[in-house]
């Protein structure tokens, strides 16, 4: 799994500039090409469209100018359109490996309500998604987390941390896995040997072919609760969580209603987290 061609969806707020400053830090990510998309919504008035048009202009000019990237690996992109489509249209264009995006952390139906454009990209597109709330702290890119089980989402996000942290000197890779507990009734954050699970022992020893150190932990409760209290404890920069796409194909156009309304993991940790969380999605 590589990252060689970022989409930067900008709004003129948050934090996904920041965000891909510090990828641009990581070895592994220092020659992909970037294109920075904003996009404006239709206006009711030409003058509103004109001054919207011109608006638009700056935020890209700015965010351009901000992240100093060079010249010959970046593009921009200006948009008219509904924000949620465009941003899946471009990543299908330019066939997009990570698509980075700020978030408010809007919790449950509020999403539907408040139309959040980040939630309605990661229901429509099956790319890996970087969400970076705005009220969180962008760091520079070490201690990635990968919540683990035996899931092909888990080992596709398995994939990209090992990637990611390719060249990081000190970088470490922390492997976490949940008992469930849905009593809610929590335990102690526990390092262990991964001898002793089997979704870690094998995530362990792909780490260690690729030359990346690896910890292993484990805790009991709520799932989505458990990952968020983990990353926070193990002070972790990234989170990487897999979400697969329990949809039949007929029905990949719609949106999961089930995520939409709070009733998945990855709904609960893209509001929760106190990091930024890259959310990446295998397709049954």
């Amino acid at each position: 799994m590589m990252i060689e061609k970022i989409l930067l969806a900008v709004s003129g707020l948050g934090h996904a500039e920041e965000m891909l400053k510090a990828l641009k830090e990581v070895p592994s990510i220092q020659t992909a090409k970037v294109t920075v998309l904003h996009v404006v919504p239709p206006q009711s008035t030409a003058n509103a469209m004109t001054q919207k048009w011109e608006e638009g202009g700056k935020i890209l000019a700015n965010a351009i100018q901000s992240l100093n990237l060079d010249p010959s690996q970046a593009s921009s992109i200006l948009r008219q359109g509904d924000p949620k489509d465009v941003v899946c249209q471009v990543a299908d264009e330019i066939d997009a490996d990570l698509i980075i995006m700020g978030s408010r952390g809007l919790k449950r139906l509020q999403s539907i309500l408040s139309n959040s454009v980040s939630q309605y990209v990661f229901q429509l597109s099956s790319r890996p998604m970087l969400l970076v709330k705005d009220d969180i702290y962008v760091k520079r890119i070490n201690r990635v987390m990968v919540a683990m089980d035996n899931s092909d989402a888990a080992k596709h996000c398995l994939s990209l941390a090992l990637f990611l942290l390719r060249g990081i000197q000190g970088g470490q890779l922390i492997l976490t896995n949940v008992n469930t507990d849905l009593r809610g009734k929590s335990s102690d954050v526990n390092e262990i040997t991964p001898e002793k699970n089997s979704a870690l022992a094998a995530a362990v020893a792909e780490a260690e072919r690729q030359g990346v150190k690896a910890r292993c932990f484990t805790s009991s409760g709520k799932p989505g609760e458990e990952i968020c209290r983990l990353a926070e404890e193990l002070n972790v920069d990234l989170l990487l969580l897999g979400s697969p796409d329990r949809r039949p194909s007929v029905a990949k156009s719609f949106v999961d209603i089930d995520r939409l309304i709070g009733a998945s993991l990855s709904d609960y940790v893209r509001v929760n987290a106190s990091c930024p969380v890259l959310l990446a999605r295998t397709v049954s």
